[in-house]
Formats: structure tokens, C-alpha cells, sequence
């Protein structure tokens, strides 16, 4: 059975019923990771929890080395993986506490590396489609089940920060149809797509963004109650999807674990060799080898 990912804060990492629980340390070819990966298994559904900003909270949005994570939880046998992010909400009928199952995204960071790719081995990935409708399909499910009040699909505008948007550019997101604003699903989920593993990302909401005529009522303390509730919301969550995600019969015919099939442009014979020794971490099923 291959190993499922959750990547995402504490809260969810400490998950209850966790056996066989270790933190290993994972080098990948891009460098480290955010920290240590906690392994165990839930039933018998292997596991791996990735704190994005590490233990703590000690990395930014714009210096985590989001090739490192990706690569190490490939490396780690992982095949699914679920972002756990929280979020600004730029929708009214999206309240603190709403989770909402991300199917599309609008890039507005400038500093970070966002593809495997380099120079002697290009390729382009499909992502008119950046998620993995199948996994978003478990966690609808779940919350329904569990009766969490939530959106199916939702437009994730993600920003640099590490500040806030400014009040223009919170106007500006609306205006272009996007639902809820972050600084961590990209370049996450375009190196998931390149890794071949099925994303999914589960955007929490903890408060409107600074657009709504309330915004200023809103206290730090708050959004961490908000933040607390929402981990909690979010182990159930993960208890309940992670199996029905682990014995899904269609997993194997899904098209992100294809993802790499058509999309090496670089003929064979021009590949530079270091290039292709570096990517076989993430792209080996294409490469050979």
C-alpha cells in the first residue's frame, strides 16, 4: 500500500490512534526539507506528516524549499497528498471555520522556484486541472459525513507575503472571481503535479480578508481560536479520508500519476546527463533508468 501525505501544521500531525510513530530526516537533491517527517500508521494506512513551516512555525511562505518537501515525500513512497493550509476568506458566504476543497489557483508569487525542471531537461505539465478531482471527491465526502461546514471547489489566489494583501489588492482578487487568498499551495501544488502525486488542498478558512467591512473587529487571538478548532476539525478529517483514500480501487488509473507521459519536450539525445540523474528522483518512471 503506498504511503499517503498530509502537509500541514501541528494540529493535524497529532493525529490520535498514530502507530509505529517516528520523525525520520530525508535528503532530496534540491536539499532538505521543512523539517523531519513523521511516519506511523493509522489501521494499516501508512502515513507522512510534513510540517510546511516546520516545528514551530520557523519558515516563512516564501524561503520553504517546497521542491525538498515534494521530493522527499516521493522519495518516501508517498502517492496522495493533502495540503492542509489555512486562509483569508474573499467571499462573504465563506465565514471563519468554513473548509473549502480547492480546485483552482491564480499565482501571484514572484521569489520561489516552481518547477523540478532546469536547464538540459525541460518539460511542461497540464494544469488546467491542478488538483486531483478523485481526492477532492474523498474529502467532499468526509465532510459531509461529518457535517463540517464547507465549499466544493474554490479559487485560491496564492500571494508572496509574508504580509497580508493591501486593501486594494484584496478589491482586486474579488473582482477577478477568486474565493479565498494564502501564501502556500503554490509552487506546492505545480511540483506535486511534476512528482506524479495526487494533490488535493484543504483551504481552512480563520477570517475574511482585509476587504470586509469588519476586518478590523478581528484579533489575533481570535483567528487562533479559529485556528485551534479547525486543527481539530481537520485530524477527524484526516482519519476518516486518509482509508477511504488508501483502499480506493481507482487510484492506480488515475491521470496525475501520468502526469510526465507527454510532457518532456528535451529530445533524448540533447538531455544533459546531470540534469537527468537529478530528476530521477521525482521523474524516473519517464527517464529510466
Amino acid at each position: 500500500m503506498n504511503r499517503i501525505a498530509i502537509i500541514g501544521g501541528s494540529g493535524v500531525y497529532d493525529l490520535p490512534g498514530l502507530a509505529d510513530t517516528r520523525w525520520v530526516r530525508v535528503e532530496t537533491p534540491w536539499g532538505p526539507p521543512s523539517d523531519e517527517i513523521f511516519l506511523g500508521t493509522l489501521g494499516d494506512v501508512p502515513l507522512a506528516f510534513l510540517p510546511r513551516h516546520a516545528r514551530g512555525h520557523r519558515i516563512a511562505p516564501s524561503q520553504v524549499n517546497y521542491r525538498a518537501n515534494i521530493a522527499a515525500l516521493k522519495s518516501l513512497g508517498v502517492s496522495d497528498v493533502l495540503s492542509v493550509s489555512a486562509v483569508g476568506a474573499l467571499r462573504a458566504d465563506l465565514p471563519p471555520g468554513t473548509f473549502v476543497i480547492v480546485d483552482q489557483y491564480i499565482d501571484r508569487t514572484t521569489r520561489r522556484e516552481a518547477s523540478f525542471f532546469e536547464p538540459g531537461l525541460v518539460a511542461h505539465v497540464s494544469m488546467a486541472h491542478p488538483v486531483c478531482s478523485r481526492l477532492g471527491e474523498h474529502l467532499a465526502r468526509a465532510l459531509a459525513a461529518r457535517g463540517v461546514a464547507h465549499a466544493v471547489g474554490g479559487t485560491y489566489v496564492c500571494i508572496e507575503g509574508p504580509q497580508f494583501s493591501t486593501l486594494a489588492e484584496s478589491r482586486l482578487y474579488r473582482t477577478w472571481g477568486c474565493d479565498v487568498v494564502g501564501m502556500t499551495n503554490l509552487p506546492e501544488a505545480k511540483l506535486a503535479r511534476e512528482a506524479e502525486l495526487c494533490y488535493a488542498s484543504l483551504a481552512m478558512v480563520t477570517d475574511f480578508d482585509c476587504w470586509h467591512p469588519d476586518h478590523d473587529s478581528v484579533t489575533v487571538g481570535a483567528i487562533i481560536q479559529v485556528l485551534l478548532a479547525n486543527a481539530r476539525q481537520a485530524q477527524a478529517l484526516v482519519a476518516e479520508w486518509a482509508p477511504a483514500v488508501a483502499h480506493d480501487a481507482h487510484a492506480a488509473d488515475c491521470a496525475c500519476r501520468r502526469a510526465l507521459d507527454h510532457a518532456l519536450i528535451t529530445a533524448p539525445e540533447r538531455r544533459d546527463a546531470a540534469a537527468v540523474e537529478r530528476l530521477r528522483a521525482i521523474a524516473g518512471r519517464v527517464l529510466g533508468g
